[in-house]
């Protein structure tokens, strides 16, 4: 049976960050995701995983100057030390926190002429990621993002994330499939959950979710998910799934579709 996580940076909005841990413990989440955390301490956020019995599933490496339109730095040419130190960052939350998986933003590409040099900064900082990561257990990912919601974005579809696992090689760097992007760049996801959530190298390390087209509850839009979900059980799925989406209305009141999901 799939194990949600509440996506707190979308999810309960109408909370101040810090009471969004308690608001999902109250309607049943046992589990927590977030973008990035790096504005709160971390021993407060451990506090509130503490009190409300949450479990640390993910959250990101910084993006870098978000407010001026960054979308990461893993793939830009020049950013390699401020990369180094956005790992640094958030193994030393990782460590407090308790999460076993990190996802890195790759940045955006703004020139496709420069892909080839992007690639390859975006490879070794990838490598030198997962090889830190490895001596703390922890699991690197990157996500194919949509271009309608992310135009210019790296990384778009999941093959190409796939590829990039597999010429790296390491057990502990997989991808992050979010159907949403996934049906709006590509549509078939039944058939690519089939194809890659067993890869020898890379593979499907954490999924989300959201309603098609706009985001909102999966049960909303053109999605299938309770087909999804069992065929996500079928094919030995046993980890999170984490609910990255932006509520209708008031959270709560839109999680009809999970209760029949909850774990009693």
């Amino acid at each position: 049976m799939p194990r949600f996580a509440a996506n707190l940076s979308m999810m309960y909005n109408e909370h101040a960050f810090i009471e969004r841990f308690a608001a999902a413990a109250r309607d049943g989440f046992t589990g927590v995701e977030f973008l990035f955390p790096y504005e709160v301490p971390a021993p407060q956020l451990r506090q509130q995983l503490d009190d409300n019995g949450l479990q640390q599933v993910l959250f990101n490496l910084s993006p870098g100057d978000w407010a001026k339109g960054e979308r990461g730095i893993a793939s830009l040419p020049g950013r390699e030390d401020e990369f180094k130190q956005s790992l640094e960052q958030a193994l030393a939350y990782a460590r407090i926190l308790g999460n076993h998986k990190l996802h890195i933003m790759a940045g955006l590409l703004h020139d496709e002429n420069d892909r080839a040099r992007h690639r390859a900064v975006y490879l070794k900082n990838l490598a030198y990621a997962a090889l830190l990561a490895a001596k703390e257990q922890i699991t690197i990912l990157i996500e194919p993002i949509n271009t309608r919601d992310m135009p210019g974005y790296f990384l778009h579809r999941q093959d190409e994330a796939q590829e990039i696992c597999a010429e790296i090689g390491v057990e502990n760097l997989q991808v992050q499939f979010d159907i949403y992007h996934c049906q709006i760049v590509e549509g078939d996801v039944a058939v690519k959950l089939r194809r890659d959530m067993q890869r020898q190298h890379g593979g499907i390390g954490h999924i989300q979710i959201a309603g098609v087209p706009d985001r909102h509850e999966p049960d909303l839009g053109e999605i299938n998910y309770p087909y999804l979900f069992e065929l996500i059980d079928q094919l030995g799925y046993q980890d999170w799934i984490g609910c990255e989406y932006r509520p209708k209305a008031a959270t709560s009141a839109g999680l009809g579709w999970l209760r029949p999901w909850l774990v009693k």
